[in-house]
C-alpha cells in the first residue's frame, strides 16, 4: 500500500513495486489521478490495483482505510507512508486547525497506520514499512518550524519501530531524501527556491525510491538518499556543526 500515490515519490514507489510484481493499494485524495496510474500499472506490469481515496489529514481516515481493506479481504505486507505537504508556518499561520491537520497528516497518520498494519505483519513473520522522512528532519533550521520537525518525528518513530521489531521479519526504514525532482515544490509554491539552487543538489524520484527499496530490504532503520547527502549527513549530526545551524541568521 502506497499513500500519497497520485504523484511524485508515491507514484514512483507504485511503479517500482509493480515492476517487482506487487499488487497495489493506491491511496490519495485525487481519484482521477489514481485511476490513471492504476490503469498504467495494470496494463504494463499485469498487477492488480485497488484505489482508496482518503484524506489522511482527517483523524478518522487511517481507521476507515484499514476497515475498507478488511472489507475487501486485503492484507498489506508492504506499506509506504509517503503522503505529505510542505505545511503552514507555525508562527505566521494564525489558524491552529491548519496546524492540527498538518500534524495529523505528517505524524499521527503515519503512527496510526503502523499501529494498524504492523501486528498482522508480525503474525505473518514478514513486513516492509518505508516511512518517507527527509534530510530536513536531520538538522535544525529556520523553515517554519513544522516541516523539518515533523520529519524528525518520522525518523525517531521508524528507528524505535526498527529496534522493537528486530528479528521479527518486519523491517522499518525512514527514507530521508534531499532535494528531489517531483511536483512537491510546485504544489508548495517553492519553484523560485528550486530554480535558485544548483542542479547537483537534486536527485530524481527514481533514484530516491530505488534507494528506499534497497534500504528496507537490508533493514536499515534510517537511510539517507543521494550520495551527496550521505556524505554530509555525518557533519549535520556533529555537535559542532549543529552549533553553526543554531547561530543567529543561519
Amino acid at each position: 500500500m502506497v499513500t500519497g500515490a497520485s504523484a511524485g515519490l508515491g507514484a514512483e514507489f507504485a511503479r517500482q513495486l509493480a515492476a517487482k510484481g506487487y499488487d497495489l493499494v493506491l491511496v490519495a485524495r485525487r481519484r482521477d489521478r489514481l485511476e490513471i496510474l492504476a490503469r498504467e500499472l495494470s496494463d504494463h506490469y499485469k498487477v492488480q490495483c485497488w484505489i482508496e481515496t482518503f484524506d489522511l489529514s482527517d483523524p478518522v481516515a487511517p481507521q476507515a482505510l484499514f476497515s475498507a481493506l478488511q472489507a475487501r479481504d486485503l492484507a498489506v505486507d508492504y506499506l509506504v507512508n509517503n503522503a505529505g505537504i510542505a505545511g503552514p508556518d507555525l508562527l505566521d499561520e494564525p489558524d491552529w486547525k491548519k496546524h492540527q491537520a498538518f500534524y495529523q497528516l505528517m505524524m499521527t497518520s503515519v503512527a496510526h497506520l503502523c499501529h494498524l498494519f504492523i501486528p498482522t505483519m508480525q503474525e505473518c513473520g514478514f513486513g516492509r514499512i518505508i516511512n518517507v522522512a527527509s534530510v530536513a528532519g536531520r538538522i535544525p533550521r529556520a523553515d517554519g518550524c513544522n516541516y523539518s520537525s515533523s520529519k524528525a518525528y518520522v525518523v525517531a518513530l521508524s528507528e524505535s519501530l526498527a529496534v522493537t521489531l528486530s528479528g521479527s521479519g518486519v523491517h522499518v526504514t525512514a527514507l530521508c531524501p534531499g532535494f528531489t525532482h517531483t511536483e512537491f515544490h510546485e504544489s508548495a509554491g517553492m519553484i523560485e527556491m528550486k530554480n535558485s539552487l544548483p542542479r547537483w543538489l537534486w536527485y530524481s524520484a527514481e533514484t530516491v525510491v530505488a534507494d528506499g527499496l534497497r534500504a528496507v530490504e537490508k533493514a536499515k532503520p534510517v537511510y539517507i538518499s543521494g550520495r551527496i547527502y550521505r556524505w554530509v549527513d555525518p557533519l549535520f549530526q556533529s555537535v559542532w556543526t549543529r552549533r553553526l545551524f543554531k547561530a543567529p541568521g543561519r
